[in-house]
Order: structure tokens, then sequence, then C-alpha cells
């Protein structure tokens, strides 16, 4: 097949080009510089120069491509960025509904979509609350859902992690080097359920193999608790694992924190049934301690030193 994406140097974007070229798929994929154009061609998918502003380039690589994936993500929530966000999302579904056949287009989402308040029903088919961290991601989820001639597919995922990568555990584990506290909410009781990238990665694979119309909560089988992932982040950096406020957290990560405080009960049962998707990894805590995110840490201490 021949499959355009966006964000295709991103996190997860770098994860999706690497297996669906593996799987023999021709990948097309948006660049926004030389740089982004070098990486893409030596991962061997061809670049197609342009922004996620740039509607009428989205358009025809959607229409010319036997599927598309949305895996670019900016979570900035400006009111530009999410006008760019939903323009660009109609301009995908718009060029991949053109043609006679229904194309998949995946559509990424988060979990988040669901909101704060711990009644929410998580089920795929629940009505969404207008209130959660992401509510751009809502409105373009309901822009790909409703889009004529396509076969449309929005993943909910979890918070992704693996590769040393996921702008939360890289952010948590710099504040550990730079301040020595590895930080947590409270008790830090509070759960959630990530996905290994490389196991998000194949159920895109799969769905766009054999689509099947839907939205799909898209999570592991491993639930850490902040606690937890402020205790190993220790661990790997030797700072002292520090319980903080939800006053206090609020001065450093602003609204962010009540995210951080949260729960996450988002299962993944129906991608499971619909795709066979079955997630390989032991989780995020056993990924901390076997070593993945050394270099992460490595990283983070040598610009400390800096």
């Amino acid at each position: 097949m021949k499959i355009f994406i966006t964000g295709g140097t991103g996190y997860v974007g770098s994860a999706l080009v690497e297996k669906l070229i593996g799987a023999g798929h021709q990948v097309q994929a948006l660049a926004r510089s030389e740089a982004s154009s070098a990486r893409l061609a030596s991962a061997g998918a061809r670049p197609i120069r342009g922004e996620l502003a740039d509607v009428a380039v989205l358009r025809a690589a959607a229409e010319a491509a036997d599927a598309v994936i949305h895996a670019a993500v900016d979570y900035s929530m400006t009111p530009e960025s999410d006008a760019t966000e939903l323009a660009a999302v109609t301009a995908l579904t718009q060029g991949a509904g053109a043609g006679d056949a229904a194309k998949p287009v995946i559509y990424t989402s988060t979990g988040l979509v669901y909101g704060f308040d711990p009644a929410q029903d998580t089920d795929e088919g629940a009505q969404l609350p207008e209130l959660s961290a992401q509510p751009v991601k809502a409105r373009a989820e309901r822009i790909v859902l409703a889009a004529p001639g396509i076969t449309p597919i929005v993943v909910r995922a979890g918070l992704v992690y693996g590769r040393g990568g996921s702008g939360l555990v890289t952010g948590l584990v710099d504040s550990a080097v730079r301040t020595g506290a590895a930080a947590y909410i409270e008790d830090g009781a509070n759960t959630w359920t990530p996905v290994h990238v490389d196991d998000l990665a194949a159920l895109y694979l799969t769905a766009v193999r054999s689509p099947v119309a839907g939205a799909y909560n898209a999570v592991g089988d491993v639930p850490f608790s902040f606690r937890e992932l402020a205790e190993a982040i220790a661990e790997l950096t030797g700072a002292q694992p520090v319980s903080v406020p939800l006053a206090v957290a609020e001065q450093s990560y602003g609204p962010f924190a009540h995210v951080l405080r949260s729960s996450s009960r988002t299962r993944a049962d129906k991608a499971k049934r619909t795709f066979g998707w079955a997630p390989q990894a032991a989780g995020l805590i056993a990924e901390l301690r076997a070593g993945g995110y050394h270099a992460t840490v490595a990283a983070a201490q040598a610009s400390a030193r800096a």
C-alpha cells in the first residue's frame, strides 16, 4: 500500500514509518524541513515538503495515497495550533474521501479526551465531556468519524513510552537530574495504563491492513502509579522521590498538575477484539528498571553539566 503519514519524524511517527516500511508498504511523509526530509529518506520514506498548515499539500497527498495516518501531535493548545489541527484533519479526510474506495484514515488521539471526572465512562462509545486536557482532539475526532467516503479510525492512545522517549517521562527525568528530586503529587497512588510505542505501531499496522471504522482505546496491560514512576526515576538518576502537595505542583506544572494527579481507566478490549492486537511490553516501570532509559538519563546529566 501507498501510505501518507504526518508526523513521520516524531516519536510515534518514526516508529510507524519503520514498521510500515518493514512490512513492505510505500511510505510518503510530510516533511517541514530539509533535515526532516533527510531523516525520512534515510528511513526509506519519500518526503513531501510542507507543513500542517499547507492544506492543499495534505489534500493532494491524501488523495494520491491508499491510506492516511495522522500522527503529528501538537500539545501547545493555542488557538492557532488548534485551528491548524482542525484544518489539517479536514483536508486529509477530504483528500482521502475524494476517490471511489473507502480508504482508511487513522487519527492519533489520546485517552485524555475522557476528561477528569472519575465517573466518566471511558468506553469508546461514550459521549466525551466538553472539559478535558485535549478538547481539540475530541473536535478533530468528530471530523474524522463523520467524514464521508473513508474508513475512519480513531486511536485514543494512553501515555506512549519506550525507546527512551515520551515527553512526559523524559521531562520527569530531566527535572529529577536538575533538582535532585523525583516528584509525585500527594500520595502518588493515581494510576495510568501506558502503551509501548512498538505495540502502538503494531496496532496501526494491523488497522491499516484490515481497517474497521470506529474509535479504539490503545493501552497496554500493565498500569503504573505515579509514586512507582518517581521511585524508578529516582533509582536511575540518583534523585530522591519526593511527595509534593497539589498546590506546589500547580506552581511548577500549572493546570497540567491536575492531569498528573488523575487516574486513567481506559481498556483496550475493543482494539484487541477487532484487530487481534496483543500488547507485548512488560510495562513502563519494568522498561525503566531494565535500562531502556539509560541513554535518556545520560543525555539529561550531560545537559545539566553543560
